[in-house]
């Protein structure tokens, strides 16, 4: 009997799964991890959940330890790949799945450096797939990757070096994991940018075919030289000084070159070389954004190397140029000219080819040549071009004039007068700002609307914040008075256009453009105002324009009109010909202040003025209309946004209040109320000053009444002062003889005076010394007795204890009955030196006593000294110096008399106590004397 053997059971792909990523873990030999590494990547793409989760590690793990076979390596980023992008129909497929791979790698930063360290490999699988991972993982985790690469050991170097890898699909790839990895982090934009990335970038360009024929690769380029460059001063900087802005300038050369020579491309080429030639001009933009630092430096080095002519003739090329990729280009231009105002004057003397908008095939090859500045080029493309289409070209062309005169006074005005003198020279300028908005063409204007609207956008540029060029304007009139026509004035011109369009219903893009020509020219400016009011009817015209309801963009032409009118009123004064105070009267009365502030409102919060910073202003067909919905100026909308609130408040400000500018460094328009309320002081001054002339008139009167009168009062004066001269003389003679006389008392009273304080001196020395001989004998015979009492008591003591030493002998060779001798003997010996002690101590107190004595006597005489001292400075009062000294030394004596009865009780003591005092008291009396004869001639001495 044979047992019929049974089909083994089919694993599930999980089970088998879990088997491959066990045996991956497990195996030993490379063979059988690359089998098992095979396995999974088959289920790589369908399962990528199951696989991740049971052979994620085990898969990084490979790559640490077989990466020295290119082998596995490849295949394990391959299997890696396979899970960051799943087939679509996967049922594991999702974006968590993504994370969590990225997860995988980004939290261990050795996984990301294993990449980098494959991304040096030689291998070109290994390099590829690593750099293709790496843009998985960032793609999927951005902030940790880049984190991951900046920290990594020469993560950023080995990335740009990959840069120069001769094999195409590295290299590119490499392109595109630098522009993931750059567009955001300024410090990895610098770390790329010093890796030598912008030489690489233009050698790769160069490589592939620059401009002209580069393919996406040439755009990947200029796209991560966008990341590097945009808003990074410091890689700006480095780019411009180490001499790149040549080579995006020979770049373009390049490209010009070959347009003059191509005869014909395809149309996929053409594509991509317009893509290439749009990412070149959005580089050069990012070194012209307003407000960046170094703009400046990059406006003079792009004008070095030619960069503005070359994108001029770019922009104005015949050859099959997108519309859009001109109107790019006049943007760059305008950028690079802006706000310089050496460039903006040279800018006017280049040439372009002209007529602009006509193709190859159009033009004869007289035509072909053609040539026109600059400026009348822009503004010939900018006012007379009709086609839609190129719509954001003619917007370019405004904004690289807008460039042309911004910031540059001098500029504006010679533009203005170049428009001025050819419209009244009544030229047929078709690119005259002038002849378009003062002499309107109907038919014109009903085709393209724009028309009108970009010559009053030219023209509000002009005026903007330029009193100068607003008076110059004013001046322009039509009508001849001396031939009995009436003269009409520029800007009544104006209104009277708009008042005409609103009227008739024509697009309310040409509305809108007179209407911001007018705010501008009138804001702060009060000659217009009353140019504007001259004409009676504009008032009026205005308020029916806002009460009465209007077709397409209704609402932005009647809050235009309620701004007009309330900057006509706000700029208005009492002088004005339709005043200030009818014109409050009129708007009271025939204007709602609700419906006044409803306009504003309406126009403020339309989209196009609210959201007017985030709409792109470029061509955009909308439903039932193929014109742009572009009908405002950045400069006005920021005009507008400014004094909205302003305008809101105007209409309930009182006539009698009117508004003050500064035009030119110069106040013009005061309160009214002032100018009255001044008018009525000086009315008031000139009356005080009639009455002050006529007091004048009879003070003058009374004035030479008195000089007269003063005249005599001195003749009389003059005599009494030679009378009272004489008298003075000779009492001062006598008062000469008395000052004599008593000089001479004076100076022998002083003598007498000088005489006595030297006794005076000389007894007090003597005493002086006298005093301080004695206190030195008292102290030496103290030292003597007490030393003496001290020699006696060593003396006396020293017997006691030899005495003490021959009883304690004796004691020694006595017998037991002597014990109570001894003890008796030991008892008396003990009393005497207890005797001894005290004699002592009061030896040593007397001692003490006589030395405080000694301190008492030395403080006696310091005090006497200060006494004298004290003498000396009351001597110096002449007047009483005699009475003084002599008190003083009346006190001294006593004193010195106290002294010597102290000194002689000092002495009887000591010889009570059994000192003995010298005899020699004479002499010690004498030295006592010379002492105090020293103390006077010293006190002598200070007072000379």
């Amino acid at each position: 009997m044979f047992s019929i053997s049974t089909t083994p059971a089919k694993q599930s792909v999980s089970e088998t799964i879990t088997v491959l990523s066990g045996r991956l873990n497990s195996a030993t030999l490379l063979e059988d991890r690359r089998a098992a590494i095979l396995g999974l990547r088959s289920f790589a793409k369908d399962f990528p959940a199951s696989v991740a989760s049971g052979a994620l590690r085990c898969l990084i793990g490979s790559l640490a330890k077989d990466g020295d076979d290119v082998d596995t390596v490849k295949v394990v980023l391959e299997t890696l790949l396979m899970l960051f992008s799943p087939n679509e129909t996967s049922p594991e497929a999702s974006d968590e799945v993504v994370l969590w791979l990225a997860d995988e790698f980004t939290q261990r930063q050795e996984n990301i450096t294993l990449l980098l360290d494959f991304v040096e490999s030689e291998d070109f699988y290994s390099r590829l797939y690593s750099l293709q991972l790496l843009t998985a993982i960032l793609s999927a985790r951005t902030e940790r990757t880049e984190e991951c690469i900046f920290t990594a050991p020469l993560g950023i170097s080995r990335l740009v070096a990959t840069l120069d890898d001769q094999r195409g699909a590295v290299r590119n790839e490499c392109v595109s994991l630098l522009t993931a990895l750059t567009p955001s982090s300024t410090e990895i934009q610098k770390l790329v940018a010093f890796e030598n990335a912008f030489e690489r970038i233009f050698a790769i360009v160069d490589v592939n075919g620059s401009l002209t024929d580069g393919g996406r690769a040439v755009e990947d380029c200029l796209i991560l030289l966008a990341n590097l460059l945009r808003r990074n001063p410091s890689n700006q900087s480095l780019f411009r000084e180490s001499g790149f802005i040549a080579k995006l300038a020979g770049l373009l050369e390049s490209l010009l070159e070959t347009q003059l020579s191509d005869a014909g491309i395809a149309a996929w080429a053409l594509t991509q070389r317009n893509r290439n030639v749009y990412a070149f001009l959005a580089v050069l933009r990012l070194f012209l954004i307003q407000g960046s630092a170094g703009v400046a430096q990059n406006q003079h080095a792009f004008w070095k190397q030619g960069l503005v002519y070359n994108i001029l003739q770019l922009a104005f090329s015949r050859r099959e140029v997108q519309v859009t990729i001109k109107a790019e280009a006049l943007t760059t231009c305008g950028n690079m000219i802006r706000d310089a105002k050496p460039l903006q004057e040279s800018f006017a003397q280049f040439m372009v080819p002209a007529p602009l908008l006509a193709g190859p095939g159009e033009d004869s090859p007289k035509e072909f040549a053609a040539k026109t500045y600059v400026i009348d080029g822009l503004l010939d493309l900018t006012l007379n071009s009709v086609d839609q289409s190129s719509f954001d070209l003619r917007f370019s062309a405004c904004e690289c004039l807008k460039a042309y005169f911004s910031n540059h006074a001098e500029v504006r005005l010679h533009f203005l007068s170049r428009a001025i003198d050819g419209y009244m020279a009544g030229a047929e300028e078709s690119a005259n700002i002038l002849t378009v908005l003062l002499k309107p063409d109907a038919a014109a204007f009903a085709r393209d609307p724009y028309r009108p609207w970009f010559a009053s956008v030219i023209a509000f540029h002009l005026l903007h914040d330029n009193p100068t060029a607003k008076a110059k304007l004013l001046q322009v009139t039509e009508g001849d008075s001396s031939k009995g026509e009436e003269v009409v004035t520029s800007i009544q011109t104006v209104a009277a256009h708009l008042i005409a369009s609103i009227a008739n219903g024509d697009d309310a893009r040409i509305s809108v453009g007179y209407l911001m020509l007018l705010l501008g020219w009138t804001f702060e400016d009060f000659d217009a105002v009353n140019d504007f009011l001259a004409e009676g009817s504009n008032v009026q015209s205005l308020i029916q324009a806002i009460s009465q309801p209007l077709s397409a963009g209704g609402d932005i032409v009647r809050g235009l009109c309620a701004f007009l009118l309330g900057v006509i009123y706000e700029f208005s004064t009492k002088d004005s010909p339709l005043s200030r105070t009818s014109l409050h009267s009129i708007l009271s009365k025939r204007l709602d202040r609700e419906q006044y502030l409803e306009r504003l409102s309406r126009l403020r919060s339309h989209p196009l003025v609210r959201d007017f910073e985030v709409t792109p202003q470029k061509y955009r067909l909308s439903a039932g209309n193929s014109l742009p919905d572009i009908f405002f100026d950045s400069i006005f909308v920021d005009l507008f946004k400014d004094n909205y609130s302003r305008m809101g408040r105007a209409i309930d400000r009182a006539p009698e209040f009117e508004i003050a500018v500064m035009t030119n460094g110069v106040q013009k328009g005061i309160s009214r109320e002032l100018v009255d309320s001044l008018r009525s002081q000086v009315e008031d001054r000139d009356c005080a000053l009639q009455e002050a002339k006529t007091k004048l008139l009879s003070l003058e009167d009374a004035l030479h009444t008195q000089e007269a009168e003063h005249r005599r009062a001195i003749e009389a004066a003059t005599v009494e002062l030679s009378k009272l001269k004489s008298s003075f003389g000779d009492i001062e003679r006598v008062h000469q003889e008395q000052l004599g006389t008593l000089s001479q008392e004076q100076s022998a009273k002083e003598a007498d005076h000088e005489r006595e304080i030297v006794l005076v001196r000389a007894q007090l020395a003597a005493r002086e010394s006298q005093l301080q001989t004695d206190l030195a004998q008292a102290q030496k015979s103290a030292h003597s007795e007490v030393e003496r009492v001290r020699l006696r008591a060593d003396a006396e003591a020293a017997d006691l204890k030899a005495s003490v030493n021959r009883l304690e002998v004796d004691l020694m060779k006595a017998s037991k009955s002597k014990i109570l001798e001894l003890q008796a003997l030991q008892e008396e010996n003990a009393r005497l030196l207890a005797l001894e002690a005290d004699k002592t101590a009061q030896a040593r107190e007397h001692r003490s006593e006589l030395e405080g004595q000694l301190s008492s006597t030395k403080a006696t005489v310091d005090d006497m000294q200060s006494k004298l001292e004290s003498i000396e400075t009351k001597l110096s009062d002449e007047a009483s110096a005699k009475k003084a000294a002599q008190a003083e030394l009346d006190d001294l004596l006593m004193v010195f008399g106290d002294l010597e009865e102290k000194v002689a009780r000092y002495k009887a003591r000591l010889r009570e106590l059994g000192e003995i005092v010298s005899e020699g008291e004479d002499d010690e009396e004498d030295e006592l004397d010379h002492e105090t004869e020293d103390g006077r001639n010293d006190m002598d001495g200070n007072i000379k």
